[in-house]
Formats: structure tokens, C-alpha cells, sequence
């Protein structure tokens, strides 16, 4: 009875060895692999979305479209990669995800033509349309902003939405407020447990 129940056991045990050589098989078929941004301390990574309000704003996407690849095709100074996404299609919701060298070259890019001169448009008159863009950095910091969206993505889907004034209109206001802010709440944090720790 006993070698009956050791020949049961030493056969589950090579099914089991057997499913793990199988498993094991198929985990190595994965071909993990990861970035070294060593060379990137400042990255950058911004993601853009237009979504279309009214039908008018058919037309202001479609007009924009080929002079955003065209100003991508001329290489600006700092941008690393540009990708489009569809970021829905009721309404059209068209989009974009660029890596930055840093924030300085997003920066200096955004505020020369041509991208200078959509962004007044658009401020002037956003064509039945809304924009929203959402900055996050290597360094640390997010930063975003939604313009005629009712219902803003991303962060502004769980995150309070504020209005973007005063110290909150630019981007690197936004995110110098951001890091303030952060900077504080850590600090007060080490201030807490320094409080706890040391004697009444």
C-alpha cells in the first residue's frame, strides 16, 4: 500500500515538474527588455490631445494636421521622438506623444512660430474645438492643462480642476507650483517624524 502511495506521489511530482518546465518555457519566450535614459536626466514627456466640440472643429484639425508634421519634420532642437494617437474617434479626438531632451527646448519650440502662432489662435478662438496637453518629467513635476473641455482626460478625470490663471496660466508656472508644493508637504513630513522621535 505504502509503495502504491510513493509511486502516486512520485508521479504528481513529475506532472508537476513537468507543468513548472512548461511554465518556465514559456516565460522564457518573453523578451523583457528595458530603457537606460542614463543619458537623459531632463526628460521630458508630454502628451497632447485636440478633440473636436462642434462640427466646425472638423475643420481646424484637419487644417492643422499636415503643419504639425510638416513643423516635426523639420527636427526641432531637443525633440527626441513625436508619435500620433487616436485618442478616440466620438467625438474625434486626435493627439500626440513627444519626448523632450528637457523642458528648456519644449519650451523655447513652444514659444517660436509655428507652434506660437496656433497657440494665440487657438486662444483667440479655439474653432469648436478643446486642447489639453499633460507634462510629466523625469525630474520629477507634473504639470497639465484642458481648454474648452467639459470633461478634461487624464489627470483632470480624478484630480480638482482649477481654473488656469494668473500663476497657473503658463506651463512653467504650473509646474514651479507644483514643485513648491511638493518640496513643502515633504518637508513638513520630516518635521513630523522628527517630532515624533524626539522627546516631549
Amino acid at each position: 500500500m505504502q509503495q502504491a502511495q510513493d509511486a502516486i506521489t512520485d508521479g504528481h511530482r513529475a506532472d508537476v515538474s513537468h507543468e513548472r518546465n512548461e511554465v518556465g518555457e514559456m516565460q522564457r519566450r518573453v523578451d523583457r527588455r528595458t530603457v537606460d535614459l542614463t543619458a537623459y536626466p531632463d526628460l521630458v514627456v508630454i502628451y497632447l490631445g485636440m478633440r473636436v466640440n462642434r462640427l466646425s472643429g472638423l475643420r481646424r484639425v484637419i487644417m492643422l494636421g499636415p503643419q504639425i508634421e510638416r513643423a516635426v519634420a523639420a527636427r526641432p532642437d531637443g525633440l527626441l521622438l513625436h508619435e500620433n494617437v487616436l485618442w478616440g474617434l466620438f467625438p474625434l479626438h486626435l493627439g500626440m506623444r513627444q519626448y523632450w531632451r528637457d523642458f528648456e527646448s519644449l519650451e523655447a519650440w513652444a514659444r517660436t512660430l509655428p507652434h506660437q502662432g496656433w497657440w494665440q489662435e487657438f486662444l483667440r478662438d479655439s474653432g469648436g474645438t478643446g486642447f489639453w496637453h499633460e507634462t510629466y518629467f523625469r525630474g520629477g513635476g507634473i504639470e497639465a492643462v484642458y481648454d474648452d473641455l467639459a470633461r478634461p482626460p487624464g489627470l483632470g478625470r480624478f484630480a480638482p480642476v482649477v481654473p488656469a490663471e494668473g500663476r497657473m496660466f503658463s506651463a512653467r508656472d504650473r509646474l514651479a507650483r507644483a514643485m513648491t508644493a511638493s518640496v513643502d508637504r515633504a518637508s513638513g513630513a520630516g518635521q513630523a517624524e522628527s517630532g515624533a522621535a524626539s522627546p516631549p
